[in-house]
């Protein structure tokens, strides 16, 4: 049988998988990227809204979720957001800051993709799309101690050999854009562990319960400071704590989305509690009640917390405070009913998966990766970049971030 010969393959046509694949064809090496996929890209033309989030100027690792907080330092130190600015200017791409140092296309993501495919084009990169991968194995070593390829791969365009595998494939998160556990598999076939994947930066379902007190709000969003306590059982390792997300929240037909939902929904654990402060910006938001000859009554709450609150948000907190009773209204009942709202409780029934995800948190497991170069610690040649690993961003281009650092790290390596 005769086989194609690499020097480099790369699995997946994201936005890993591309920078990975112009850094190590700038290298002179020749290199091939697959996909599965008719189009490249696919997620980054949709993120952003369209304009790709493709960076976000105060990335630290404390903006990552990982079994092992430190594992991404390396790769973030060694290609900053200010780098990937740099290749962003150096192709005329004009950009704009949001909030929190989230930078955006100002026209359309298509100009991202644009950049890594003429990067790729100028290194010599070569792309096959529509290729399934059948079977990827490790040829017999020779009797000499040599082999003549580290890998070889069986394709629907037919059979390959390269030096160096690098599984750029993603995680499970929009299955309609073509996502599978194809990464997964491959490392666990050569012997890695997964950290179990699972829906990150993904709106959060209402029990039944909550759902009929709330979703009628559908659409109503407020500013809160989002916290996801870890469940009474946890271990630090597998359940780290969170750190407190001051954003939207958006009420939806089934439950809870906006950003400050989808930043904590990375830390929650089915079962476990997610709780709002719902007056992030007052401390005693019902102070005016205090006050000398000040009317303490349901009308009284009501403005109070409409200073604060959404109306209908306001209107409805108050009918379930009071239940079919009276609220009351002493100093102890109003210190009472301001803890409430600093502390509003959820249980989520669960999460939209999949398919409303973002991202995928968990995946192989760092402690077998080096942190270096992304290669195998198992395995020579082989390496895990961009979502396939177990780092996981919040939102707002960190996980954009990831990706470019990452395959840097591995393409500049090869």
């Amino acid at each position: 049988m005769n086989f194609s010969h690499y020097d480099v393959i790369v699995l997946g046509a994201g936005a890993a998988g591309l920078m990975c694949a112009f850094e190590a064809g700038r290298r002179g090496l020749r290199v091939l990227v697959l996909d599965h996929g008719p189009r490249p890209g696919r997620k980054i033309l949709i993120s952003g809204g369209g304009r790709c989030n493709f960076t976000n100027l105060g990335t630290r690792a404390e903006n990552f979720l990982s079994a092992n907080p430190h594992f991404a330092k390396s790769a973030l130190a060694r290609f900053t957001p200010q780098d990937m600015v740099a290749l962003v200017e150096r192709h005329g791409i004009c950009y704009h800051e949001k909030t929190l140092g989230q930078l955006f296309c100002d026209d359309s993501a298509q100009r991202i993709l644009a950049l890594l495919l003429r990067e790729c084009e100028d290194a010599r990169v070569e792309l096959r799309l529509n290729t399934v991968v059948n079977e990827i194995s490790q040829p017999p070593t020779a009797s000499n101690g040599s082999r003549h390829a580290r890998f070889a791969l069986q394709t629907s365009s037919g059979p390959l050999i390269c030096n160096a595998l690098v599984v750029a494939t993603g995680g499970l998160s929009i299955p309609k854009l073509g996502a599978t556990s194809f990464g997964y598999d491959l490392a666990r076939q050569f012997g890695h562990t997964v950290v179990e994947p699972r829906p990150a930066l993904v709106p959060l379902v209402f029990s039944p319960a909550d759902r009929e007190r709330w979703c009628d709000l559908s659409g109503l969003s407020a500013e809160v400071i989002a916290e996801a306590p870890p469940p009474s059982n946890a271990t630090k390792q597998r359940h780290p704590k969170a750190p407190a997300f001051r954003e939207k929240l958006l009420i939806t037909h089934r439950g809870l989305s906006g950003p400050a939902v989808l930043q904590i929904s990375s830390y929650w654990r089915p079962g476990g509690e997610v709780r709002f402060d719902l007056t992030p910006s007052a401390s005693a938001p019902l102070s005016s009640l205090r006050t000398a000859n000040a009317r303490r009554d349901r009308a009284s709450v009501l403005t109070a917390l409409k200073a604060q609150l959404p109306a209908r948000l306001a209107e409805r907190w108050i009918e379930q405070q009071a239940g079919t009773g009276t609220l009351d209204l002493t100093d102890a009942g109003l210190t009472r009913l301001e803890q409430d709202l600093h502390c509003f409780t959820v249980s989520p029934a669960g999460t939209e998966g999949f398919a409303k995800a973002e991202v995928t948190a968990g995946g192989v497991d760092t402690r077998e990766i080096d942190s270096n170069t992304l290669m195998s610690r198992r395995i020579p040649g082989l390496h895990f970049i961009g979502e396939v690993v177990d780092v996981t961003g919040w939102l707002g281009g960190y996980n954009f971030q990831w990706a470019w650092a990452s395959a840097a790290a591995a393409g500049r390596s090869l």
